[in-house]
């Protein structure tokens, strides 16, 4: 299920303090759905990035940039789109 992209910007919007209260928030519900607490949580690097849409005749490839989260887990390289209108200022 992908977000809602009204979640994200109000996300986007929350200072330390609301930031903070949403990551507890989320810790909780994972543990309520059986994930465990993690005992470190994994460095995240942000990275923008063009991207091809493979479309036959796309004079305007690549599209972006598009904002994408990478970290390490389970010893594997994982990426999650992250948007579009990520603000720079945040990095």
């Amino acid at each position: 299920m992908a977000l809602h992209r009204d979640v994200l910007d109000a996300v986007k919007d929350m200072d330390e303090h609301d930031l903070r209260r949403l990551q507890i928030l989320t810790r909780a519900q994972l543990e309520s759905v059986g994930v465990p607490a993690a005992n470190a949580e994994p460095k995240v690097s942000m990275r923008k990035q063009m991207v091809k849409c493979g479309k036959d005749g796309c004079t305007k490839c690549p599209h972006g940039p598009y904002w994408y989260a990478y970290w390490t887990e389970d010893g594997r390289r994982r990426s999650r789109y992250v948007g579009r209108l990520l603000d720079e200022s945040l990095m």
